[in-house]
């Protein structure tokens, strides 16, 4: 059985988040979708937030299990038994950071490997910060954002602005 980590802040998931597990999902038999906590970022929702978010909007993807981890992702994989880390790409500035991680990840952990997924066109642009700087504004979320989740994500949004 194939077991891959798919790894991020996901604050909020978005829809392009989403294309990447359900792409994902029909490669590995199974997908661990883990928050992981980002140092560099002061999230919007709560870690576990985050987490019931992610398994509202996963919960018919039977092969996916939702996880969060303070670890290094490398430390998180080896601990779980995961070879191979998902990583979603937008654009050339994308790949530069993630080609980096990847390989730090595979120092730490040589038996760790990376596989990249290209964004659809659809969700080139889309980010998590994007959304929530449109949301600020009183923008229409539902092009970004799965329709569970934007309710919780208007209600903090307009809390926060």
């Amino acid at each position: 059985m194939t077991t891959a980590i798919y790894p991020g802040s996901f604050d909020p998931i978005t829809k392009g988040h989403l294309n990447i597990i359900q792409r994902a999902a029909k490669i590995f038999d199974r997908l661990i979708v883990c928050v992981m906590v980002n140092v560099d970022k002061r999230p919007m929702f709560t870690l576990e937030e985050r987490v019931d978010m992610i398994r509202r909007v996963t919960q018919g993807l039977d092969n996916v299990t939702v996880d969060s981890s303070s670890a290094l992702l490398a430390e998180y994989a080896q601990q779980n038994n995961v070879n191979v880390v998902v990583k979603g790409l937008r654009a050339a500035t994308d790949f530069e950071k993630e080609f980096q991680m990847a390989l730090i990840n595979h120092k730490m952990n040589p038996n760790l490997d990376s596989m990249f997924l290209t964004s659809e066109h659809q969700f080139m642009y889309l980010s998590s910060s994007v959304v929530k700087e449109l949301g600020s504004h009183g923008a229409d979320l539902s092009d970004f954002l799965p329709e569970e989740i934007i309710p919780d994500c208007v209600k903090r949004m307009n809390q926060t602005v």
